[in-house]
């Protein structure tokens, strides 16, 4: 959904929680409070349906015109046990009235659908927060499930809470009698009676969920309108019952945004929307050579509905073959891609060496998730960067782009193709799955602000023999960016070897001369070192007598919003920290070495156990302090704030 926002771009200091501005009366007499924010987190069942129960009331809070961020956190299982804590699917959804950065330390509201859901997400709720339970849910067998000896509800272990006894399934199951349904088909809406509740306290929009529903369920129109029924009884349930005596505004956030037209959007669609514009951008089939892999997989789900577009997407029977085919869709002149996450990467290394070779352009999508092995692969990591970095055989530099925000997954695509294309490289983008998953408004861009991407193929003979004779050499290169020719198969005259085996530079012949091998290795790796990449820029307020910050926080990829927040905070206390943020890490900006040497400490938080830290101190000699974490959850930015803190205070 889209939303028009008219004003100036304006960035404003959140309080550190929602703040009460104004009250006034509703309907009925009910008691309506502006908040500048809120927190809301479903929890239930990985088959109760809260990520689509989240996504909806974040598309209509987007279409509202609120700044929001979203943290999706699901099983690993297709199907987890039910009423186990390992079954628990959550979504979290942070929207104010001005600029968010993050999906929020902690809820100020809890959906509990049953005791597993409200035993897994209780140690992240507040003291005086509202919880709101699914009264049906708690008896014996499921408490017994979680290890609760007595309901929560009824021994005083909630009194911290404003608890909401709601009897979720019974209501629904009463809206929904004249359907003739059965019991099960009944129960199965009851997320979106929760989802009409959250809506009426929230003051939501409703018409798009309607239409959503009825045309999820178009060819089953009573399940459409059973869903319809329930999620109006939710709104009116909320309107008539005592128990919720308040409802609550966030007003849109106007201020926010520049102007433009805006819609909600996850990392992975902006980044599969990022490579559809770069494909256009530079007149070229995009192909995507793929095999099914979480985070990722909802890349090749998008671009296989774009034929319209010149898209074309293979789902390979392996890793291996994926990567192979895109690369050969390479040499045939095509916008090359394949996506994939970490144990992906370890089976695509050997053709990305290749690709390296052959020095063609190539986009590896990875879209990291916590390993070794399988790991934790729907939770997030950032543990992926030496793999890209270093994980092939021989001298093998790759180009390296990650992304910060959701949004800018489509920006980030487009900085990869033209790294690719531009220096006829493989290029890593990696992205992760908090950003995959996550969303967050973004700006429709027109048309005339996306780069230019086109390429020339090469069309005949680029070289003069002694003789007088117009050949063609593969390897004969752009004297700015060291890129060889991009010949397409069959075109008359440019007839030329490829393969894994090392070329004569220039002819493109098989050689195994010593010293020509040297000057192709550090040929290839001056070709990445001369990449153009924009310096890092420094956000360094200095206070009132001029005097800048002397620590600065260095980070990467997803890391941005928990940092910039944690940023904000420690300012506010009245502290000096200085902020940067790495979107190419290979090469890296070239003032980045003078930038780190400006300050006297250097703080580096990753997702991992110090591995942009482990580079940075290789390169530059730097004594960067590493802050990590590898839970499978982003950092929280109060926590990032502490750190800060001691830091600056050391």
């Amino acid at each position: 959904m889209t939303s028009q926002v008219s004003s100036p771009a304006e960035q404003t200091d959140a309080a550190l929680v929602g703040e009460q501005r104004a009250s006034g009366n509703g309907a009925e007499g009910k008691e309506v409070r502006r908040l500048d924010r809120v927190i809301i987190r479903f929890a239930g069942d990985s088959g109760d349906g809260m990520q689509l129960t989240g996504d909806r009331f974040t598309s209509e809070t987007a279409s509202f015109g609120n700044d929001l961020s979203t943290l999706p956190n699901f099983p690993a299982e297709i199907r987890a046990p039910a009423g186990t804590l390992p079954g628990v699917s959550s979504f979290q959804l942070h929207f104010a009235d001005h600029d968010i950065l993050t999906p929020g330390d902690a809820p100020n509201v809890l959906v509990a659908m049953n005791p597993a859901a409200l035993k897994a997400n209780i140690g992240d709720v507040p003291r005086g927060a509202d919880i709101i339970v699914n009264t049906d849910e708690f008896t014996k067998r499921p408490m017994a499930k979680v290890g609760y000896a007595t309901s929560p509800l009824e021994d005083g272990s909630l009194e911290a809470y404003h608890v909401h006894p709601v009897p979720l399934t019974t209501l629904t199951i009463e809206a929904l009698k004249d359907f003739g349904l059965s019991r099960k088909e009944a129960e199965r809406s009851k997320n979106m009676f929760a989802l009409g509740l959250l809506s009426w306290m929230y003051h939501r929009p409703t018409e798009g969920t309607e239409a959503f529903l009825r045309a999820k369920f178009a060819k089953k129109p009573d399940i459409a309108e059973a869903n319809v029924t329930a999620f109006r009884a939710g709104w009116n349930f909320g309107e008539t019952t005592e128990d919720f005596a308040v409802s609550y505004e966030v007003a849109p956030a106007t201020k926010a945004f520049p102007t433009g037209t805006y819609r909600n959007i996850s990392g992975n669609l902006a980044l599969s929307y990022g490579l559809i514009a770069a494909g256009r951008q530079a007149d070229l089939p995009l192909y995507l050579g793929s095999y099914p892999i979480t985070p990722a997989s909802d890349i090749l789900h998008e671009l296989s509905k774009h034929k319209n577009f010149g898209v074309r997407t293979f789902q390979a029977e392996d890793e291996i073959a994926g990567i192979g085919a895109a690369l050969g869709a390479a040499f045939g002149g095509a916008l090359a891609v394949t996506t994939t996450s970490g144990p992906g990467v370890a089976l695509k290394s050997e053709t990305i060496g290749l690709a390296v070779s052959l020095e063609l352009p190539l986009l590896v999508v990875d879209i990291q998730r916590g390993g070794p092995s399988t790991g934790l692969p729907t939770k997030t990591e950032q543990a992926d960067l030496l793999q890209a970095m270093y994980g092939r055989n021989g001298e093998a530099p790759v180009p390296i782009v990650a992304p910060r925000t959701p949004a800018d997954c489509f920006d980030a695509a487009l900085d990869a193709a033209r790294i690719a294309l531009t220096y006829r490289t493989p290029v890593f983008l990696l992205s992760d799955g908090y950003l995959a998953n996550g969303s967050e408004p973004w700006r429709i861009p027109d048309v005339d602000e996306l780069p230019d991407l086109r390429v020339q193929f090469a069309s005949g003979p680029n070289h003069q023999l002694a003789d007088g004779t117009e050949v063609f050499w593969p390897y004969k290169r752009d004297g700015q960016t060291l890129a060889r020719p991009w010949a397409v198969p069959g075109t008359p005259g440019l007839e030329h070897r490829i393969g894994g085996i090392e070329k004569q530079d220039g002819t493109g012949n098989i050689s195994y001369d010593p010293a020509n091998h040297d000057f192709m290795v550090r040929t290839r790796q001056a070709k990445i070192d001369g990449i153009e990449v924009p310096d890092i820029a420094v956000d360094d307020p200095a206070d009132d007598s001029g005097q800048g910050a002397r620590t600065l926080v260095l980070g990467w990829g997803s890391t941005y919003g928990p940092i910039t927040a944690a940023v904000r905070r420690v300012r506010r206390s009245g502290e000096h920290i200085a902020q940067a943020h790495l979107r190419h890490l290979n090469p890296f900006p070239r003032n980045l070495g003078e930038v780190l040497a400006r300050y006297d400490k250097v703080i580096v938080p990753e997702m991992n156990l110090g591995q942009l830290a482990t580079l940075l101190r290789a390169r530059y000699l730097v004594d960067a302090r590493s802050h990590t974490q590898v839970s499978g959850m982003p950092f929280k930015a109060e926590q990032l704030a502490e750190v800060f803190k001691e830091a600056i205070n050391d």
